[in-house]
């Protein structure tokens, strides 16, 4: 399981998500409007290449407020991908991922859980910060979820990310990386902790199971518990371990050395598939 070194699907599959500016997904107004980043990633790119053309993406309108495009980190030998939903403030204004506290928390618990985190890539489902600002903040940005659409929209890059990399294992860091690679149906609260095998879309007749059943989300994602054969039509098909973003320990209170250990049991199981 991992490490196929297949082709990559371009995972143009639409989401649910509410358009934004003047049109919709293949209407009028700019490229962002038609919510697909996959004109934008080049084929056949090494990893410098993917990180220099991202700069230019304008797959959905999340790029016209952010300060830039934030690609993933790390080496192409890489075993372990680590996603992440999106940069956050200061990861907007570095242009690196997971920089910010919520990066420090995961490189500890990473390396409690025997991962080393120089030898991890870490990258995020979507590639612009999305934000809002409140009054009561004021210029402060607010971190906002991005909606299924504009998962979908940046699809395409961690796509080209996986077909490079081919890890042995990803981590699903929160609920947002959960449901841009299983659908929306995916909650951290069930799957986390557990082994599953994820198969990303490809180029065949259709996608991989979902992570209950036989049958796909109709997303162009596919999940289910570790251990059964490789779905029709996957680019990359691999261990996936779910688990809670590590800026949930941050905003813990009472139970911060509770939620801290969850995330490093949890961290554990990918381990445990190095290790293997």
């Amino acid at each position: 399981m991992g490490r196929t070194g297949k082709t990559r699907g371009t995972g143009k599959t639409r989401g649910d998500g509410t358009a934004r500016g003047r049109g919709g997904a293949g209407g009028g107004g700019g490229p962002e409007e038609r919510y697909d980043a996959a004109p934008f990633v080049p084929r056949g790119a090494d990893l410098a290449a993917l990180r220099e053309s991202v700069a230019g993406c304008r797959g959905c309108p999340l790029h016209r407020d952010a300060t830039q495009a934030v690609f993933g980190r790390g080496d192409a030998s890489a075993r372990t991908v680590l996603l992440g939903e999106q940069p956050g403030d200061q990861e907007d204004l570095r242009g690196e991922p997971f920089v910010g506290p919520a990066g420090r928390v995961l490189d500890e618990a990473l390396a409690e859980a025997g991962i080393d985190p120089g030898e991890a890539y870490v990258t995020n489902a979507v590639k612009h910060f999305k934000f809002e600002r409140r009054a009561e903040r004021g210029k402060r940005r607010i971190h906002k979820p991005p909606t299924l659409r504009e998962m979908t929209a940046c699809r395409p890059w961690l796509a080209a990310e996986l077909e490079l990399l081919d890890p042995e294992v990803i981590v699903a860091l929160g609920a947002t990386a959960g449901k841009a690679l299983l659908g929306s149906a995916f909650r951290v609260t069930r799957e986390r902790g557990r082994l599953l095998t994820w198969s990303a879309p490809g180029p065949g007749p259709g996608p991989g199971p979902g992570p209950e059943s036989g049958g796909g989300d109709g997303e162009g994602r596919g999940g289910r518990d570790a251990g059964g054969g490789e779905a029709a039509g996957a680019a990359w098909e691999g261990p996936l371990v779910a688990t809670i973003h590590p800026s949930a320990v941050l905003r813990a209170e009472d139970d911060r050395e509770a939620v801290r250990a969850g995330l490093v049991a949890d961290l554990r199981i990918a381990a445990g598939v190095l290790d293997g």
